[in-house]
């Protein structure tokens, strides 16, 4: 009996291994692999598509003198067409863009500024050739006499007293720009001037700028500001007569280069920086902005600029992009999703999309269609891991490149002890069901062996009841 009893617990025991492996036993990596009807180009990732047309090098791209120059798109903030805008330059009065938007940031238009002893000192150090409005100390003036005459007629100590009132020297202001642009995303920004003096150390780069200048012209001020062709000072406490200032943009002065579309900017020149212009134009509300540093002569940067504008309008197509026409595609991935964790512990927790607000890419390409994909070919969960998160990318084909525009975010982790009742009664129920297939199979397996142990031990009692028998009939 007890050899009986012995065998018994082994096979229990080796009953209950069977179950928990079936059962229990963990999946170590799980993987979705969808192919659909796209092209299969590598991906073009959201941060390549910034510089990605930089590399078709089209036969009709304008010709451009400058040292330095981009064609940026605002909207998707797509670099078009550019060389060298990563090339610190010196920007001369481009660099007055800054100092405008911090004041129409900062001041009221209506603040009344007094030109300090300190500030009248300051402004004594400006070249004789520079530009000047004629500021004199004690001078009362309003901020928007002194930002119209920045950005009209470039006049340099308006400029000075405009970011010494803001932050008391010039020093401390040219921190504040530097401040501002690492805000807007500028890497190679270094501003020593608050008016763009003639110094190897106020240093930018057309990319910088064009964030710069896309900021500017976001502000409606600016954009009024700047396409201002007159506008009168009146008379201050230090002259009685009111003085009279014309835009000296050529955009808006000189029908020779006047252009429709133009909605702000700003030229430059000193010995060293050569001639300089900042521009955005806007047309059926796509934003382009363009940068020039040193330019041939002063017409040749209206020019270069004008092209570049008329060839991005034309050559380029800027869509928008939103996460509602992936809905149908992004509820189908989900499907399968939860399809493939249901003989899993897991779950997903939540599910979160991230978008690019617009796309660019060529006209020619555009007019041909594009397609939206959900790209699972490199989903793979790993079910031993509690928490994860995959990321899945969310794409526009087209017949030649694939863009990614957004990204699913998805969250798994692993069910809890307490059993939730959810719409998604699908996969529970497939879940249950399996247990209780494999929990029957086991149970069949235990009664066959139970079975078994019994008929063995009927055998051995009857054997042994044999076997004493026989010593009985002995004695």
């Amino acid at each position: 009996m007890k050899r009986i009893n012995h065998i018994s617990k082994a096979v229990a025991s080796i009953l209950m291994a069977i179950i928990t492996v079936f059962v229990y036993m963990p999946l170590t990596s799980l993987a979705i692999n969808e192919n659909f009807d796209n092209p299969d180009d590598d991906l073009i990732s959201q941060n390549e598509q910034l510089t990605d047309l930089l590399s078709e090098n089209p036969e009709d791209a304008p010709a451009v003198s400058a040292d330095a120059y981009i064609l940026y798109d605002a909207n998707s903030g797509t670099i078009l067409r550019g060389s060298n805008y990563d090339v610190q330059k010196e920007p001369a009065s481009m660099t007055k863009v800054m100092t405008i938007l911090l004041a129409l940031e900062k001041l009221e238009m209506t603040d009344i500024v007094t030109i300090t002893p300190e500030m009248a000192a300051a402004m004594a150090e400006i070249p004789g050739d520079y530009v000047r409005f004629g500021l004199q100390e004690g001078e009362e003036i309003t901020v928007k006499d002194l930002v119209y005459a920045a950005e009209l007629i470039s006049a340099n100590d308006c400029c000075l007293a405009l970011g010494m009132y803001m932050a008391g020297t010039e020093a401390e202001f040219c921190a504040m720009m530097n401040e501002k642009a690492a805000e807007l995303g500028c890497k190679n920004t270094n501003f020593t001037s608050a008016f763009g003096y003639a110094d190897p150390e106020n240093l930018t780069t057309a990319y910088d700028l064009s964030l710069i200048l896309y900021e500017a012209v976001s502000n409606t001020e600016f954009t009024e500001i700047s396409r201002t062709y007159s506008y009168t000072v009146n008379a201050t406490n230090k002259y009685s007569d009111t003085r009279e200032l014309t835009n000296a943009n050529r955009f808006i002065k000189d029908s020779d280069f006047a252009y429709d579309y133009y909605v702000g900017g700003k030229t430059g020149f000193t010995d060293t920086a050569g001639f300089t212009l900042c521009a955005a134009a806007c047309k059926d509300g796509r934003t382009l902005v363009g940068v020039v540093f040193n330019a041939e002569d002063s017409e040749v940067r209206y020019r270069d600029l004008v092209s570049l504008f008329e060839y991005g309008f034309s050559h380029y197509t800027t869509v928008p992009v939103s996460e509602e026409e992936f809905s149908s595609l992004i509820d189908e991935a989900r499907l399968q999703l939860d399809d493939l964790l249901a003989d899993t512990n897991l779950y997903v927790e939540s599910q979160t999309c991230a978008m690019s607000s617009y796309v660019t890419t060529t006209t020619e390409r555009a007019q041909l269609g594009s397609s939206d994909k959900v790209d699972l070919s490199q989903v793979l969960v790993d079910s031993s891991a509690s928490e994860q998160t995959i990321n899945i990318p969310l794409c526009k084909c087209y017949s030649d490149k694939t863009y990614i525009v957004g990204s699913l975010n998805i969250e798994i982790t692993q069910k809890g002890s307490v059993v939730e009742i959810t719409p998604e009664k699908k996969t529970g129920l497939k879940t249950f069901r399996n247990i209780l297939i494999t929990f029957a199979a086991a149970s069949g397996l235990i009664l066959v062996l139970i079975i078994a142990l019994l008929i063995f031990r009927r055998k051995i009692i009857q054997r042994r009841r044999e076997q004493s028998g026989q010593r009985s009939k002995m004695l």
